[in-house]
């Protein structure tokens, strides 16, 4: 596996690979969900490239960007082990060469504002930038995103769309433990009595389902559930049931639906979101 540090370096290597190229952005401290996108970028395409940076671009100023948990090493053998082709680990220079007051943005109008947008402000703006960016660089056939992050998902599609950029966005269902968490990188994050309550969010998300599926008014399903996750020890920063294609808030007559959700347990916030069909 290629280990590139410059934009240099990678393009060198983009030029002369051959085949079909899918690209997995993340922010490192790997676990098995993001190494299922690469197990099924291997499998769209004849070389996977992984990106591994921390952007400060999407970091709000009192969130976690110096804690963030950083294993370069652990990652890249991780990689090795999953058959990645190379890996893409540029510095915060590199890629805002002109400091971060000074860099372009690219903003998706309307659903960059609601949700995860409206507690953490300019979130996406800092995420689109950088998709962008890292799109121009690794200039790849396919790129594969994990629906853990379903409201980000959404904001890449439709960037991608709106700059007609030549990359097939594809979405991948969320890894889970196996008492349903969703894995992420801040799970670590959780105390051990933390760790025990956190599936609750998801069976929480299920129970809605059941309930939207049997007729369930979409205000009452939720009423409920918000009840029952600050009975079980979550501070709720949004719990809603949006329409899947462009996140706007659901009516009676939406059957394509996605449940999101966004919790506190302790100092730890956690997202996780369901798709339902009724």
């Amino acid at each position: 596996m290629q280990v590139l540090k410059s934009l240099e370096e990678l393009r060198a290597w983009r030029k002369q690979l051959k085949g079909s190229l899918a690209f997995v952005p993340t922010m490192g401290n790997l676990h098995e969900g993001h190494l299922k996108l690469v197990d099924l970028g291997r499998q769209r395409a004849d070389a996977v490239i992984v990106s591994i940076f921390v952007n400060p671009l999407q970091f709000g100023a009192n969130e976690d960007l110096d804690s963030y948990p950083r294993t370069f090493a652990a990652d890249c053998q991780a990689l090795v082990e999953r058959g990645a082709a190379a890996v893409f680990a540029p510095t915060v220079a590199d890629m805002y060469p002109r400091g971060l007051a000074q860099q372009s943005y690219i903003e998706v109008p309307d659903i960059s504002d609601i949700l995860c947008g409206a507690s953490r402000p300019g979130h996406f703006r800092g995420v689109a930038t950088i998709v962008a960016k890292l799109f121009n660089m690794v200039q790849p056939d396919l790129a594969i995103f994990g629906e853990k992050d379903y409201q980000q998902l959404q904001v890449i599609r439709l960037m991608s769309k709106d700059l007609s950029l030549p990359v097939k966005v594809i979405g991948m269902p969320t890894e889970r433990a196996a008492d349903g968490l969703a894995l992420s990188s801040r799970n670590g994050y959780l105390t051990a009595t933390e760790r025990q309550q956190a599936p609750l969010i998801y069976a929480t998300l299920q129970t809605i389902a059941a309930q939207l599926k049997a007729g369930s008014a979409i205000e009452s399903a939720v009423a409920e559930a918000t009840e029952r996750l600050q009975q079980g020890g979550f501070r709720i920063d949004y719990l809603s049931v949006r329409r899947r294609n462009d996140m706007a808030e659901a009516s009676s007559n939406d059957n394509e639906l996605v449940i999101v959700v966004a919790a506190y347990l302790g100092k730890t916030r956690l997202i996780d979101n369901l798709q339902v069909t009724r």
